[in-house]
């Protein structure tokens, strides 16, 4: 199975477990995660999606065994298009996306990365910006999101000299929000996951779609609704209990 799926409450952690192609996107992955994420934008009650890879590996990028089957451009088209379609879904998803980037992500697979609200890594962690080996661009609408993430220069010149760059420089440019020491990789992510999930959906929601809000008084009637709901005012009572 290309991917596999663990729920527990509040969280879904999907894991690319394509060990043989170091965890390359191939067809049966792509409608394996369309069928995650119908379930993923119906549950209400998930706050936060966790993508990751097994061994030592993220997603290295498109599997280059089964897509250089395609030929023409209308095949390879329907391809990009449809993997654009799966990353505009995840970033568009009402909860908390998490890349938990485990291992080594090359070519697709930074492109990937990019379409999640946050992104952390492991400290040995090698990102590779490798499509342009193979005399390609990235299709899976990497240049647009990397552009915006880390700017146009540093992405230029990381896409024209193939660069392969670590957890440091990723975090240090924006490309990644934090980098978790290997041994104590599993514990921080726990502790990350925890803090992601403390509100439901509707707060998720509401903070995600702030860069949508046309001013600062837009935020005034949210605000006050939050403040008088039933859950703030339990927090702030218990919070004043503990003093």
């Amino acid at each position: 199975m290309s991917l596999t799926v663990d729920r527990t409450t509040y969280i879904t952690t999907a894991t690319v477990d394509r060990p043989g192609a170091r965890n390359a996107v191939n067809f049966d992955l792509m409608e394996r995660l369309e069928k995650l994420l119908d379930e993923l934008e119906a549950d209400k009650e998930i706050r936060l999606f966790v993508l990751s890879g097994s061994g030592d590996s993220f997603i290295s990028g498109g599997d280059l065994r089964e897509f250089h089957q395609l030929k023409k451009a209308d095949e390879a088209k329907k391809m990009t298009s449809r993997m654009i379609e799966i990353l505009d879904r995840i970033e568009n998803l009402p909860c908390w996306t998490l890349a938990s980037v485990n291992g080594y992500a090359y070519g697709g697979g930074w492109e990937t990365l990019l379409a999640f609200d946050f992104r952390v890594a492991k400290k040995s962690v090698k990102i590779g910006f490798t499509q342009g080996k193979f005399y390609l661009p990235p299709g899976w609408g990497g240049i647009s999101r990397l552009t915006k993430t880390v700017g146009r220069d540093k992405a230029l010149y990381w896409l024209a000299s193939q660069k392969v760059i670590d957890a440091e420089e990723a975090v240090q440019s924006g490309l990644i929000q934090d980098v978790f020491k290997d041994d104590f990789y599993q514990k921080n992510l726990t502790e990350l996951s925890e803090s992601l999930v403390l509100n439901d959906r509707s707060f998720i929601e509401y903070v995600k779609n702030s860069d949508s809000h046309n001013g600062i008084a837009d935020e005034i009637e949210p605000f006050s609704e939050f403040w008088e709901s039933e859950e703030h005012l339990k927090r702030v009572d218990a919070f004043l209990k503990r003093k």
